[in-house]
């Protein structure tokens, strides 16, 4: 019976230890192109120009972030992309969980039709209606505009069904003693439910987030104007010139591993202020039934 029990220790620490080789490497496949991109983009002109992966910078330098920043005007596109991402998350998670807060209420008529057609959203592919929706945009003048891009998605069945779900884990009881207590329901909603679903809050905050700073269909499709680029379009420009034989548009690798950085920092920047909502609005987001 011992040796039994032994046997199965040593094969439980051996399947522990495979799974650690095979995390650790999993972890180095994505850690690794990023750490090259970021010693690339410090490292001098010349030196960004040596073929193979790069762990340490040869020739320390800047000159790749002040080129792209100054020179190539990736200011522009980095405002663009923050005005759109700032107010198309914040809007999307108010209006998500207004929604969520509506759906929750006993009294509220067509309830399963209005659920219904909320997930039949979610079925619908993205890719099969971005012709009616740049229609929609042309005819309401809104194409070469931030604002279509703030309006592209504003709403989505997801997010609304994930804040539907966290408030209904919120006792009801609460609401029943404000209202006796003379309180409306945009009260009701702001001070009890909203400080109270913060994990749920910052889920859809994080996810809204992160799509709306990697846009690049709708951009693409609304606008053609360089000043509003945002910055996936202006990354992509500056893909296109790199490969051009011109030498006058082109552009060494430090520069372009610079604007990929650029575009990083505020997804880096944002997480950690999240993360501990984010991780306990997964978790409960999972248990709910």
């Amino acid at each position: 019976m011992k040796k039994i029990n032994v046997d199965q220790s040593w094969k439980s620490k051996g399947w522990q230890n495979v799974n650690k080789l095979f995390l650790i490497m999993l972890v180095l496949t994505m850690i690794i192109p990023i750490w090259n991109t970021f010693v690339i983009s410090i490292s001098s002109n010349i030196s960004s120009m040596q073929p193979g992966i790069k762990l340490w910078p040869t020739e320390f330098s800047l000159e790749g972030y002040h080129t792209i920043w100054s020179k190539m005007e990736l200011w522009r596109p980095f405002v663009n992309n923050m005005i759109v991402t700032m107010l198309g998350t914040i809007f999307h998670v108010f209006l998500a969980s207004m929604a969520g807060y509506v759906l929750i209420q006993d009294k509220l008529p067509g309830k399963k039709i209005l659920v219904t057609l909320i997930i039949l959203t979610m079925v619908i592919p993205e890719e099969a209606i971005m012709i009616p929706l740049y229609v929609v945009n042309k005819q309401l003048g809104l194409l070469n505009t931030l604002t279509s891009l703030v309006i592209a998605g504003l709403v989505s069945g997801f997010s609304i069904l994930l804040m539907h779900n966290f408030f209904l884990s919120i006792s009801k009881d609460l609401a029943k003693s404000a209202r006796i207590d003379g309180a409306g329901d945009f009260w009701i909603f702001t001070r009890i439910y909203l400080p109270i679903a913060k994990p749920g809050l910052a889920t859809v905050l994080l996810f809204e987030f992160v799509s709306r700073w990697n846009q690049f269909t709708q951009p693409l499709l609304y606008i053609s104007d360089s000043n509003k680029y945002t910055l996936q379009l202006a990354l992509q420009s500056l893909v296109i010139s790199s490969d051009a034989t011109s030498s006058s548009d082109f552009f060494t690798p430090n520069v372009r591993m610079a604007g990929i950085m650029i575009a990083l920092i505020p997804l880096v920047i944002i997480y950690p202020f999240v993360q501990k909502f984010f991780v306990k609005g997964i978790m409960l987001g999972s248990t709910k039934e």
